[in-house]
């Protein structure tokens, strides 16, 4: 029984696929890159649809194909499979894979090969929405040529934009939200989709706004050249000209590789952050320059600025290296300092076993430990920027 039980689980694991892998995603141009295996990506998490194992039961050889033209994002929506479970492995069933992809994609998809191919001969009279921003040129070394990029800035009264975002998975519904799209320029009447940006605009008592970037997405095919960059310094240059914004804020820290590049590379321009300015501290003038002419908050400034100083500071010369390393802890510390405030206005209330747990967590041996990593590690991150600046 035990054996037969065995062989049964042996034979179902056969069954279980990498919904990560078995998601295929592709830009289409032309015909001959529907079977061109070489251009398709797949997602990096799937969870969001087939749980957290990301694993749909029941089929063997899964293919999800979804399929986009490269301009309108015309869609192509097929699953295929060499094998599908049946009734006569112990009664299971298989997972309903294309329904849960056929609750969040937008209706009027092609299941048809066929069909597809002949919505591409559209592409050809599609043209970027909104108001142009920004063009720039990648070189692309394994092509050996230069390529033209676009960034539009888009209202949601555009004829067709609505459709076009949901297609994105964009949601369009809520008047305070503002999109970036970038555009790859494959000749004078065709356009392919790279990525975008979305920003939402909070009110800031009484008659400024905060805009806050929620979402950006540059497409694999596009991953690794810069688009990102090139995409966050055309949002901050648009909102600079904008007197009723206050600034531009992000939520997320993954954000702040790519954040700390750009800032730096408009700040270093502003006379406040001139070189000879940099060893004597961040001063108020540079918070203020950088929220007058660049939308940047304070926090951010400062970040700015101790990347900078960097820059200029000889860190093979013991004092300048420890006045930097002072300075830069000054700040990381502050909250600690914060705290341990707070906590000694909690002792008074605090029962005698309660007090010592607190204690034993303060311990200044242990939180300078924690301080000097946090600092090495912060270190790491402003050189990688000042290299790729230095790159640029």
């Amino acid at each position: 029984m035990l054996a037969r039980m065995n062989e049964m689980e042996k034979k179902l694991a056969e069954y279980k696929c990498d919904t990560n892998e078995a998601i295929c995603l592709k830009l289409v141009r032309f015909a001959e890159e529907v079977d061109n295996e070489s251009t398709t990506f797949h997602p990096e998490y799937s969870h969001q649809l087939y749980g957290d194992d990301e694993v749909a039961f029941g089929y063997k050889g899964l293919q999800i194909q979804l399929y986009y033209s490269a301009g309108n994002l015309i869609t192509l929506f097929k699953v295929k499979y060499s094998a599908r479970v049946t009734e006569n492995l112990d009664c299971v069933e298989h997972d309903d894979v294309e329904g849960k992809i056929r609750e969040i994609i937008p209706a009027g998809f092609s299941c048809n090969t066929d069909d597809f191919i002949s919505l591409l001969e559209k592409e050809a009279n599609f043209k970027p929405f909104g108001t142009l921003l920004h063009t720039y040129h990648v070189h692309n070394v394994e092509e050996g040529e230069d390529f033209t990029y676009q960034i539009h800035k888009v209202d949601v009264s555009c004829p067709g934009i609505r459709d076009y975002h949901e297609r994105l998975f964009i949601d369009v519904d809520d008047d305070p939200w503002d999109f970036f799209l970038v555009k790859k320029s494959l000749c004078q009447l065709s356009f392919a989709t790279v990525g975008y940006m979305t920003v939402y605009n909070y009110y800031v008592y009484p008659d400024k706004t905060r805009p806050r970037v929620s979402q950006m997405l540059i497409l694999p095919p596009f991953q690794g050249e810069g688009h990102g960059a090139q995409l966050l310094e055309a949002v901050h240059r648009f909102y600079c000209n904008l007197p009723k914004v206050q600034d531009l804020t992000d939520p997320s820290e993954n954000y702040v590789k790519l954040r700390d590049y750009v800032l730096v590379k408009l700040c270093q321009t502003l006379p406040s952050f001139a070189t000879n300015k940099l060893p004597l501290s961040f001063s108020d003038d540079m918070a203020t320059e950088a929220r007058e002419k660049l939308k940047i908050n304070k926090k951010h400034a400062r970040r700015v600025y101790e990347i900078l100083r960097l820059r200029v500071t000889d860190m093979s010369v013991e004092t300048k290296a420890r006045d930097y390393r002072l300075e830069v802890k000054k700040r990381r510390f502050a909250p600690t300092t914060k705290n341990q405030l707070e906590l000694t206005k909690m002792m008074r209330c605090l029962r005698p076993e309660e007090l010592a747990s607190h204690i034993s967590q303060m311990d200044t041996a242990l939180q300078q430990e924690v301080l000097e990593k946090s600092y090495q590690e912060v270190l790491a991150e402003y050189r990688r920027v000042i290299e790729r600046l230095a790159q640029a």
